[in-house]
């Protein structure tokens, strides 16, 4: 059942998320209408109908939103926050998918979930009803790096920054030598569209930001903190985040950082286009997150490393178990649902067997779900692999929890070159360019993640809302938003932070941290 073909052509229609940079679609194939819609309608008989798309980021937070305020849902589409799908749920718009889930979801989606051990399942319901499938991904996702050009490093005769001091220091050395050309960035910042830092209700694959830097400062803003003593405090208002609030708004001034951060369409334009040196993201955004870089610059040799504080420490928060959702509206005739559940069962399945020249992005209702640990055990094995300590043949095991491996086994020594002491760019051969970027991504950018020891790892306390969030966090967020560009663009002094402080507390912040310090006690 789980990977049935139906007898009649069954039409789902769907929402969909679009890159707007992606140009991996081949000529002649469209959103509706491309090597994986073309392999969901012979396999099992589901014609893909995209009733609409919107770009990644705003836009498409605008439309979801509109969808559910319209309360006319497509029978399917993936939303990139939890609160969009308990605003669905509590209008009583989607479908409580319990039993057909039970009974038509794959053996392999169910071990993903229960790797879990219950939290995805929580995630997905909404007052015990299983209302959505959940995005299931990596641990690695939520825990951001450095990614620095080496080969502009070994240019200068310069060492891999460890502090911020470093950083700043190699940050000002990239520029001074204009190694980007006359339009060169030390650091990239998030754009219009990202984060300067990741939250609870948004925990991981944050392109861009600057969450390395806080974790350096020992600051975790947009996390809620255990105190250790029964109490709780949110991140943002804390010391500390003023303290690295500062300074970020010291690089601004400096020029260090890019100057249109927070207003730049697309944060990937400057890294793509080797105007910079340094940014910061999770393990994937070197290779599956910056292709065209390498495409701009064959020798474009970037790096993932850990930030560390001044005393040696390697901190970084931690992701809940995923933070993307498939909602399938209450209308959807069961058909349509079994449908969008064997749909999410062949990705599953089948996506290590796909072209991945064409983004796997254009996959209908794509919604990821993998093994929590699934990065660093590839990192190990492939490891072995090229050194001649494993096989591939010994991950050739059917509906693995590691569903990806075997055929990463099978490609990594085409891809990948001795010597394998250390990693770069030159190792790597680009005749299939999605496999390099998976195993650029799987083994330099996980790299830190696999082999160092974190010394403090963050975990927010909740990463739901609670009651009166769903009343007053969106003008809490827009003030903690807006305060935060201003500082770091300086357009208002590091002292607007004490008021902030103030003003977020007062505004209902206080009342939300005894309802998630309740949370703590249960």
């Amino acid at each position: 059942m789980a990977f049935s073909k139906f007898e009649k052509p069954v039409d789902v229609h769907i929402g969909m998320v679009v890159d707007p940079t992606d140009k991996t679609l081949p000529e002649g194939d469209s959103v509706s209408n491309n090597q994986y819609t073309r392999y969901l309608k012979e396999k099992y008989n589901i014609n893909v109908i995209v009733d609409w798309t919107a770009a990644t980021g705003n836009d498409f937070k605008q439309k979801v939103s509109l969808t559910i305020a319209s309360g006319k849902l497509p029978d399917g589409m993936v939303v990139d926050d939890r609160s969009f799908m308990t605003k669905a749920a509590s209008s009583g718009l989607l479908y409580d998918i319990g039993d057909l889930f039970d009974q038509y979801a794959s053996k392999q989606v169910k071990d993903i979930m229960a790797s879990t051990e219950g939290r995805a399942l929580e995630n997905a319901s909404y007052k015990g009803k299983m209302v959505s499938l959940p995005n299931i991904t990596v641990d690695t996702d939520g825990v951001h790096v450095m990614w620095i050009r080496k080969d502009w490093l070994d240019k200068l005769s310069l060492p891999v920054p460890k502090t911020l001091a470093e950083l700043e220091t190699t940050a000002k050395a990239f520029m001074d030598n204009k190694l980007g050309g006359d339009k060169t960035i030390g650091i990239a910042g998030p754009s219009k569209n990202s984060f300067p830092y990741s939250t609870f209700l948004v925990s991981s694959n944050n392109m861009a930001g600057f969450d390395p830097i806080f974790g350096a400062m020992d600051a975790y803003p947009g996390y809620w903190l255990d105190n250790g003593d029964g109490t709780v405090s949110y991140g943002t208002t804390s010391d500390n985040t003023k303290k690295t609030l500062a300074l970020l708004a010291d690089w601004y001034k400096k020029g260090l950082i890019d100057p249109e951060v927070g207003t730049r369409d697309n944060t990937g334009d400057p890294i793509n286009a080797n105007q910079t040196g340094i940014f910061f993201g999770p393990w994937w955004a070197g290779g599956y997150g910056n292709g065209d870089s390498f495409k701009n610059d064959p020798t474009a040799n970037w790096q993932a490393y850990p930030v560390y504080s001044d005393d040696g420490k390697w901190n970084t928060h931690m992701k809940t178990t995923g933070s993307t959702y498939t909602v399938i509206s209450k209308n959807a005739k069961p058909d349509v649902v079994k449908a969008i559940l064997i749909m999410n069962n062949a990705l599953v399945r089948d996506e290590a067997t796909f072209d991945l020249s064409v983004a796997v992005g254009w996959y209908p209702l794509r919604n990821v779900m993998a093994a929590a640990n699934e990065t660093e055990y590839e990192y190990t094995e492939l490891t072995k692999v090229l050194k001649g300590e494993s096989e591939p043949e010994t991950y050739n095991v059917p509906n693995s929890l590691y569903k990806l491996m075997y055929a990463d086994a099978k490609k990594v020594r085409d891809v990948v070159k001795p010597p394998y002491d250390e990693l770069g760019v030159t190792n790597y051969s680009t005749a299939n360019f999605g496999d390099f970027q998976r195993l650029y991504s799987l083994l330099i950018g996980d790299r830190p993640f696999a082999t160092t020891p974190i010394d403090k790892k963050v975990y927010s306390v909740t990463y739901n809302q609670t009651p009166t969030m769903e009343t007053k966090w969106a003008n809490l967020k827009k003030m903690e938003d807006e305060t935060v560009l201003k500082i770091i663009l300086g357009q208002a002094s590091i002292d607007s932070f004490d008021k902030f402080v103030k003003d977020w507390k007062s505004q209902g912040g206080d009342e939300i941290t005894a309802e998630v310090a309740e949370l703590l006690k249960k």
